[in-house]
């Protein structure tokens, strides 16, 4: 059971998920403070393929945050 509640490629001060909550991260941003957090520690994941993965969610919100101030002719243009 501990290597599912406190897996060690989360091991540090503070785990991932109490960080995220804490903080109230949404799933995007969350995201990205798990990849950082576990990269190159998780087995068969290399730390560039973790940090890839936390650039690819911080790019989405980056993407999400700028349409949400899109005006809804220019959603419509790029929809």
């Amino acid at each position: 059971m501990a290597q599912i509640n406190h897996p060690d490629y989360y091991a540090g001060r503070i785990e991932a998920i109490d960080y995220i909550e804490s903080h109230g991260l949404n799933f995007n941003l969350g995201n990205v403070i798990k990849y950082v957090t576990r990269a190159g520690r998780k087995n068969a994941e290399s730390a560039q393929e973790a940090l890839n993965k936390a650039k690819w969610y911080l790019e989405r919100e980056i993407w999400r945050l700028q349409r949400e101030n899109l005006t809804d002719d220019e959603v419509d243009i790029i929809f």
